[in-house]
């Protein structure tokens, strides 16, 4: 499986940028149909969407995921009918209420895979998850949903608006108390349902020094990837998740000497003790490092 470490924006409507977005060393391409693209371009974007699909390259390493309107919006559905036939690798939907509203896209999905005979539950979903208050409250049932949820990512600009804050970053530019606390709720709904945790977008795309640390601080804490708005801003983040040769080589001795002790709980390696939960970290730096190389 190839890695999911840089997710990118395109908006649906720009032909200009959908063309070189497939020049652009993103793992995943986020076709979006929603907040980049105005009332009026609508139905284009979707059109131009199921075109960028269906002309894409079979033996592709990028993933193409399409961001549907809300699914209380009135163009929901047009996307819905509209994208999945041309076979997406997944949806990304913003601003669900509850995971409820992944389970009814997931039936909905299921719907469209049957009539077009594409393989039930190809089709996988990733949600932003905490873009409206009432989502905060029900982000531990993630684990309950089905095997199409891939991920989770968080947002804070229509959660700060819609609770009237005026702003989320204070003067040094970290998030404010309630969103770092948003954030770690998002990560840990993440692991809690065994998904990917993806760290939501940094705003000044001219920033890439901010840009490293957002992404060193994310992959520190256990986020997996993060998502982007800019093309300048993917390689910055590929490398950032990316694990370097000395944790890949420190990983492999790490698995190797527990493989060589089974039973043990705890082992000592160059002066310090190791236990369970460093061989679970250096089994994840193992799989980070097959994905980005597969």
């Amino acid at each position: 499986m190839n890695a999911m470490r840089s997710w990118l924006f395109v908006p649906g409507d720009s032909e200009k940028k959908l063309a070189k977005s497939q020049d652009i060393p993103a793992d995943v391409l986020i076709l979006d149909l929603e907040d980049s693209v105005a009332p009026q371009n609508k139905a284009a974007a979707r059109a131009m969407a199921v075109e960028y699909l269906s002309g894409r390259s079979a033996d592709s390493p990028q993933q193409v995921w399409v961001r549907i309107n809300p699914l209380d919006h009135a163009e929901a559905g047009a996307d819905l009918s509209a994208v999945i036939p041309a076979g997406p690798d997944g949806i990304v939907l913003p601003k669900p209420r509850s995971p409820e509203d992944v389970e009814i896209l997931g039936r909905r999905i299921g719907n469209y895979e049957a009539e077009h005979e594409m393989p039930i539950g190809c089709t996988r979903i990733l949600p932003v998850a905490t873009e409206t208050p009432q989502s905060l409250f029900s982000m531990g049932d993630y684990r309950q949903c089905s095997k199409r949820l891939m991920g989770l990512t968080w947002g804070a600009e229509d959660l700060s608006a819609a609770v009237g804050a005026t702003a989320n970053r204070d003067q040094q530019g970290n998030w404010t108390a309630p969103y770092q606390w948003v954030r770690s709720l998002c990560l840990f709904a993440a692991h809690a349902a065994g998904v990917a945790a993806i760290d939501t977008l940094y705003a000044d795309f001219r920033d890439l020094e901010g840009l490293e640390r957002s992404c060193t601080d994310a992959r520190r804490d256990g986020f997996s990837g993060k998502l982007a708005i800019h093309p300048g801003q993917v390689e910055v983040i590929n490398r950032a998740f990316t694990p370097s040769a000395d944790e890949i080589e420190r990983a492999r001795r790490i698995v190797a000497l527990f493989e060589a002790n089974p039973g043990a709980g705890t082992l000592g390696m160059d002066g310090a003790m190791l236990d369970l939960p460093h061989l679970l970290q250096a089994k994840r730096i193992l799989e980070m490092s097959a994905g980005e190389k597969a």
